[in-house]
């Protein structure tokens, strides 16, 4: 089962907002999904979002998979910089070893 952290759209016609949530690649896009993770909002001016940056750091740790669009929110936030940080020192302490 490959997981991905993606986007769930919410909100009514032509005002949409979405979730960012970590779901079965499987699952529709706006279907059952396992963790909420945060939300985005293109509609305010600039848009916002928030992501929790410790429900982040867990999935991406256990292999969930970031979409394009979700790769760059979690950059923007400085997350997946965190983590590819966190994944170069494990595999350096684990070189040493």
């Amino acid at each position: 089962m490959a997981v991905k952290i993606r986007m769930k759209r919410m909100g009514a016609k032509r005002s949409p907002f979405y979730r960012v949530v970590v779901a079965n690649s499987t699952a529709a896009r706006d279907g059952k999904f396992i963790d909420s993770i945060g939300y985005y909002n293109p509609l305010t001016e600039p848009a916002t979002f928030s992501i929790d940056e410790a429900k982040a750091l867990k999935w991406l740790g256990v292999g969930a998979e970031p979409t394009d669009v979700t790769r760059a929110l979690l950059t923007k936030q400085g997350v997946y910089g965190r983590f590819q940080e966190a994944k170069a020192a494990a595999k350096a302490n684990k070189d040493a070893k």
